[in-house]
């Protein structure tokens, strides 16, 4: 059964004609009446199935109107970039002693950055950390030698894009509170980076098949995209 509160929201809203970001936000917000920050979600569907290939996109992206989130770091490091990873600002840090309470079952954080040498004992857990998108990986940036600009990224606004088997994607752009400004900024950001993404790959047609914006308990509208992907 419906809310009282989700009665008054408009109906049918994906039979609207699509319209641009900075003309949808403000519709957005004005829909977001519950008593918490909600947060401004987008959905993408794209056009993964191809003849010769499945698309599966899976990049990061570095928001630069911030997440408004906490993201808890692990770092399994030598000793010698401890206090690297520390500076970075990492919430847990260890080596050896960190992977075998990982392979325990322990797995309190969200982002999971690794130098190459311990990549070779962390990669025997795929099982524990796969499932959960936990690991690391050098194109994501999550394997490195940097450790200290690696937790930096994570901790600032980094997030990941990654398609689902039907080619949905799916990602926050930050909150009600933010500034419409700096939802655009990200907003452009993540089309920046899908663009490049379609330049790096061979498919045919638009990547892009539709594009909604929702509140974490809104409704949702389709956006007309300002160039073709």
């Amino acid at each position: 059964m419906s809310s009282k509160r989700y009665k008054k929201l408009p109906e049918k809203t994906r039979d609207k004609a699509s319209d641009t970001i900075d003309k949808l936000l403000p519709v957005i917000k004005k829909n977001c009446t519950t008593k918490f920050d909600e947060a401004i979600d987008l959905s993408f569907q794209i056009n993964n199935k191809q003849k010769k290939s499945e698309i599966n996109l899976r990049t990061v992206i570095n928001m630069p109107g911030g997440t408004g989130k906490n993201v808890k770091v692990a770092v399994v490091c030598e000793e010698s970039k401890h206090s690297e990873a520390k500076e970075g600002g990492a919430d847990l840090i260890g080596a050896d002693d960190l992977i075998e309470k990982i392979k325990g079952g322990y797995l309190d954080f969200e982002k999971l950055i690794c130098t190459p040498s311990m990549m070779i004992k962390l990669s025997k857990l795929g099982k524990v950390l796969g499932p959960k998108g936990l690991m690391p990986n050098p194109k994501l940036g999550t394997v490195t030698e940097n450790v200290k600009k690696a937790v930096k990224d994570s901790k600032s606004g980094q997030v990941e894009i990654r398609n689902d088997k039907d080619g949905n994607i799916g990602l926050t752009i930050g909150k009600k509170s933010f500034s419409d400004e700096n939802l655009i900024k990200n907003f452009n950001a993540i089309i920046e980076t899908l663009e490049k993404e379609k330049s790096n790959i061979s498919i045919k047609g638009d990547l892009i098949k539709s594009s909604f914006i929702t509140s974490t308990m809104g409704v949702s509208y389709k956006i007309k995209l300002s160039k073709n992907l």
